[in-house]
């Protein structure tokens, strides 16, 4: 019932800040974790994985403190546009602090979503704060970017998680449309919105294209990512009670992933890259222990059903900054770039902190994937 989900809207969620009281192309470079043998940075040889993303760098894309008024730069979403890479991020201001007490992690953590640009996919300036919390929004969380087609219109969508001051109050996927004006990114004048039925804490959301046409939202309701299906994106942006009441009673027959027995929840990474008759998903799942990892799955293009799953993570925590931050142990991808050479371009939040960027084989990762498969 929506009910019994609204009980769990605050299960222990590493990235849940509360705040007290509102205020308004690229050469993959070869990176010793990476390689079957190799010691991550607590000196441990790794296991041998099927397949693993290659980091481009052994340092951070994206630091903290980089950013005049921001402390962490992380979970970050890409696009390609105008010959350059666009980044939006999660920054935080300055001026949090770490509860010492019971409640939320951290206290006046609010933070904006800011675009950066590289060239080269390694090297990223800061370019402008593309959207800042309202009044009675705590923060604005984790943007994903993607090109969304609708009534044959190309759309740029950006999905976020809005978190309220109200501690009451749960978290929410919003969403915008953008354009590009004067160089830059913007959003579009009254298109930003809240998806998903109202009262159930939903985040972790990913738009995109079934083969017909329809458009599909894949979204997180504790501790399952479910799928949820459109006729279009005006569909989906006015989605109310007549459709949202009835979906959330039949919950179970949307969900498309469940978290590895033992983990503690699972949620969408980047939007799906179309591959044929098949969407590659890059995913989070969260383990017993808390750590953060990247994995991979492929679903069927037509009804965006799951087909296959790696049990392997693609990549895990491994180097000091991935290790230890604001909160241990995260690798949390949000964007994915298919390259001209048919790899794919990654980005990721490390530990609550930074940005990195690898690289994988995407004929790899679907051929693995095929096998399992069948």
């Amino acid at each position: 019932t929506v009910a019994s989900i609204m009980d769990g809207r605050y299960e222990g969620e590493s990235l849940l800040h509360l705040q007290p009281g509102c205020v308004e192309h690229l050469e993959a470079t070869p990176n010793a974790c990476s390689i079957v043998g190799a010691s991550d940075d607590r000196g441990t040889t790794m296991s041998v994985n099927p397949v693993r993303a290659d980091r481009i760098s052994a340092e951070p894309i994206v630091i903290a403190n980089s950013v005049p008024g921001y402390g962490p730069i992380f979970n970050a979403g890409v696009v390609w546009h105008d010959d350059r890479f666009h980044l939006f991020a999660r920054a935080v201001r300055l001026g949090y602090t770490r509860n010492s007490g019971d409640g939320a992690r951290f206290l006046n953590y609010v933070s904006d979503i800011i675009v950066m640009t590289s060239s080269d996919g390694q090297h990223y300036e800061f370019e402008y704060v593309l959207a800042a919390p309202s009044e009675r929004v705590a923060a604005l969380e984790d943007p994903r970017v993607q090109w969304v087609l609708s009534a044959g219109v190309r759309h740029l969508v950006m999905t976020y998680t809005e978190l309220p001051c109200d501690p009451a109050e749960v978290w929410r996927i919003g969403a915008a449309r953008l354009d590009w004006v004067d160089g830059r990114f913007a959003i579009i004048d009254g298109s930003t919105v809240l998806l998903g039925p109202e009262g159930i804490a939903n985040k972790d959301a990913v738009v995109f294209n079934l083969a017909d046409g329809r458009v599909a939202m894949i979204h997180r309701i504790h501790p399952d990512m479910q799928l949820a299906v459109f006729d279009s994106l005006e569909h989906l942006w006015e989605a109310g009670d007549d459709y949202w009441r009835p979906y959330v009673e039949q919950l179970a027959t949307h969900v498309i992933l469940t978290p590895t027995p033992g983990s503690l929840g699972i949620g969408a990474g980047a939007p799906p890259i179309a591959l044929g008759d098949t969407q590659v998903l890059f995913f989070h799942e969260r383990e017993a222990s808390g750590r953060y990892t990247a994995k991979v799955a492929l679903l069927d293009a037509a009804s965006g059903r799951l087909r296959a799953l790696l049990d392997e993570p693609v990549l895990v925590p491994e180097l000091a900054w991935e290790i230890e931050g604001d909160v241990n142990d995260v690798v949390f991808v949000q964007g994915a770039h298919l390259k001209p050479d048919g790899s794919v371009y990654l980005t990721y939040g490390a530990a609550d902190r930074c940005v990195g960027a690898a690289v994988v084989d995407l004929d790899r990762v679907r051929a693995l994937l095929t096998d399992e498969a069948a």
